[in-house]
């Protein structure tokens, strides 16, 4: 009974977490169109790629017009993330077999989040699932309404929509931000070398480069 009412709880938190975040994608579909990119294009980063802080760097750095293979290698060291959230996950998931694919692609900040909150394995399961299948239906759900509306404004950009991106992605790490004095420091000092960079490097560079610099810290 009492396993029971903690997977129940793990699954209302995990909807619950889901339907908020993924309303975020409204966000990086207009910040996709508004950077160039096609509505299909919006919404296949979002199908296949779906980690948001990568994505939302990916559109800036685009946008900005970077180099594609620097923006993506950006993008990708902050997904890397991900990678460390699923060796923490493994033993917790059990998945197995062509499974592992499925889950593998939900190990992100708020499953993992939602996950490791729960007292028993099982209730860390149903969270997970939960919230994955919530971020995911919401996220790309409201990546094609954004996309989609945004392309009917003409230039997005003479309304102001290319802060949409920038700015949605600060508000993602703000709650961590006011968590954590470390990570204030890292992330101002990553806005530091980007910032320096940016007048001598292509577009994205800056990005990857503090990327880098902060990777190198945190693995210290």
């Amino acid at each position: 009974m009492e396993e029971t009412s903690h997977r129940a709880a793990a699954i209302r938190d995990g909807l619950g977490v889901g339907v908020a975040v993924g309303l975020a994608g409204l966000a990086f579909g207009a910040a996709a169109v508004t950077a160039g990119m096609s509505i299909a294009q919006a919404c296949v980063l979002s199908l296949l790629a779906f980690t948001g802080a990568s994505q939302f760097a990916l559109a800036g750095a685009v946008g900005a017009g970077g180099d594609l293979a620097a923006s993506a290698a950006g993008a990708l060291l902050l997904g890397g993330r991900n990678t460390l959230y699923g060796l923490r996950l493994a033993g917790l998931l059990q998945a197995q077999g062509p499974r592992k694919l499925l889950v593998a692609q939900g190990v992100i900040d708020e499953t993992t989040a939602v996950a490791l909150a729960q007292p028993s394995p099982a209730a860390a399961r149903a969270g997970f699932t939960a919230t994955f299948a919530a971020v995911y239906v919401t996220w790309n759900l409201t990546t094609l309404g954004g996309a989609v509306g945004t392309s009917f404004l003409g230039d997005p950009r003479m309304l102001g929509l290319d802060v949409v991106g920038p700015a949605t992605f600060l508000a993602l790490l703000w709650p961590r931000l006011v968590r954590s004095a470390e990570l204030r420091w890292l992330a101002a000092g990553g806005a530091a070398i980007a910032l320096t960079a940016t007048p001598f490097l292509p577009p994205g560079v800056p990005v990857l480069l503090s990327a880098v610099a902060v990777l190198v810290v945190m693995v210290r």
